[in-house]
């Protein structure tokens, strides 16, 4: 198994600071290696992240091997590739596929489908979430990006963190935004339905803006831009929720009647922005609207006024007046 080492200089530094530093990694990810049984002091397996360390001792960190059993052979499915190179990977993910495996997940996930192409993949978040630095709902389509090195995915951790990677989110709701609005309300999960998050007093902090950028006067459904300013569970369509506004499609926070019309939430994750993690460049990808999605969309609007409305400079600007 691959491994690191380490000889630490100081005395009476927490185990967690240190790697934290020294691999360039969250805290989170160095608590899930120690967890997993992959850190050792002086050849001894430690389990607490606040073991404090005494000059001179031999720190080694295993990697986590791929477990090659756990290869999906039959998976029956493609994802579009935005862009790829040798350190990340840019897809545009299908409404209705999960994205990592869960005990409630039957069918395959994005992570099977990444297995069984062989994608180089990073080993940070253990063998069910390789390369897996972020996720969007299953229903909600749209632009992901993979880490398919170690380092790669600590950078782009800290940007998620920082908010240098971010997404534009295009989304279909049944009532038009009285005005562009920034919504600041804490989330957690419904105190009486587990299923739902809402906004909770005692929740995490949760920001978002949303812009009006199509309306159809005949119907009142509106086109929105959405843009986050953290990354909570469900977060676009609890602000909506808040607000009175619903997602067409969503029958967990909207309207159950919408489902027999409407197969799934109308949301997408348009332009994905980020900083590349080795040459340092800000980057920016659109993953195109499907079927779907653009067949509501041509129900209340010309096709000329969607494509001059979703190009990305006009999105910028939009946007821009949230800064």
């Amino acid at each position: 198994m691959p491994e690191k080492n380490f000889t630490c200089d100081s005395e009476n530094l927490r185990l967690d600071h240190f790697l934290t530093d020294k691999l360039q990694v969250s805290r989170n990810q160095i608590t899930e290696l120690i967890k997993k049984g992959l850190v050792s002091i002086d050849d001894k397996v430690v389990s607490k992240a606040g073991t404090k360390l005494k000059k001179g001792q031999i720190l080694c960190i295993q990697e986590i091997e791929k477990n090659d059993k756990s290869i999906v052979a039959n998976v029956d499915f493609d994802v579009p590739i935005v862009f790829e190179d040798e350190d990340i990977l840019v897809i545009n993910k299908p409404p209705f596929l999960t994205v990592h495996p869960a005990p409630s997940v039957k069918e395959l996930t994005l992570a099977d489908w990444l297995k069984a192409k062989n994608i180089s993949r990073s080993t940070i978040s253990g063998d069910e979430r390789e390369g897996i630095v972020h996720r969007i709902d299953k229903e909600t389509s749209g632009a992901l990006v993979i880490a398919k090195n170690n380092a790669s995915h600590a950078s782009l951790a800290k940007q998620l963190e920082n908010r240098t990677l971010g997404r534009y989110y295009l989304a279909l709701i049944d009532y038009p935004l009285k005005d562009d609005i920034i919504v600041d309300k804490p989330i957690a999960r419904h105190p009486k339905n587990r299923l739902k998050m809402g906004v909770v007093k005692d929740g995490k902090n949760a920001k978002s803006a949303f812009c009006k950028l199509l309306t159809c006067e005949e119907s009142n459904i509106e086109l929105i831009g959405a843009k986050l300013y953290s990354g909570r569970t469900h977060q676009i369509r609890v602000h909506l929720n808040a607000i009175g506004r619903h997602i067409l499609g969503d029958d967990l926070y909207g309207f159950k009647s919408q489902k027999a019309k409407i197969n799934r939430v109308m949301l997408h994750a348009y332009c994905l922005r980020l900083i590349h993690p080795k040459s340092g460049q800000k980057m920016n990808f659109i993953a195109p609207l499907y079927d779907d999605f653009k067949e509501q969309l041509k129900k209340f609007f010309t096709e000329d006024k969607i494509d001059e409305t979703i190009d990305i400079d006009n999105l910028n600007s939009r946007f821009n007046l949230f800064n």
